[in-house]
Parts: C-alpha cells; structure tokens; sequence
C-alpha cells in the first residue's frame, strides 16, 4: 500500500512541475502521469545509483555538482522512454527535478 501511495505522490509532483515549469509538457491524461512517476522511480531506484557510482571521480571534482547532472539526465531518458513526456532542455528538466523533489517532500511531510 505505501508503494502505490509514494507513486501517487510522485504523480502529483510531476503535474505540479509540469503546471510550473513551461518548457515540460505531457500530452495525456492522468494515467500518463501514474506512468512518468514509475519510469522516473525505476530509473532513480536502479539506474541511478549505478551512474552515481560510475561517476565518483567527477562527482568530487566537481564538489557533487555532476549528480545534477544526473537529476538532469535522469529526466532526459524518462522523456526518451515515454512518448507523451517532453523536456525542451537542460534548465527546464533541471528545474523540474528540483520541483518533483520539493513537492514530493512536501507531500511526504503531510501524509
């Protein structure tokens, strides 16, 4: 029940960013949303973390900034795999990760 509950937040956090942010845009429903939330939780869950690891030397060169570009990048292959998903570029999928990220804990907080 909680993993249906966190993918329903993770929804409203990615309509909430796509409402904000005007260079993301989904075409389709709510289910379109369901969607995005369990792509962008996969690819957090197992891609992630093994690019995380992949990428240590840069990530301290670069005083953790490059994981950033990770968010970024994790945004960019959600909206290779979902055709109704689009991001038009870095600053817009960067700011979307920060709002699904604050918008998510904010929910969290309160349920």
């Amino acid at each position: 029940m909680g993993l249906i509950i966190r993918i329903l937040i993770s929804a409203v956090a990615v309509w909430v960013a796509t409402y904000f942010i005007p260079g993301v845009s989904v075409s389709g429903g709510p289910g379109t949303y369901l969607i995005i939330a369990i792509v962008l939780g996969f690819l957090n869950a197992f891609i992630k973390p093994i690019l995380t690891v992949l990428t240590i030397p840069i990530t301290i060169i670069t005083l953790g900034l490059f994981l950033l570009v990770l968010n970024v990048l994790m945004v960019y292959l959600t909206s290779y795999l979902i055709p109704n998903f689009h991001v038009s570029g870095f600053i817009a999928a960067l700011l979307f990760s920060f709002v699904v990220s604050i918008v998510t804990a904010l929910i969290d907080a309160i349920v």
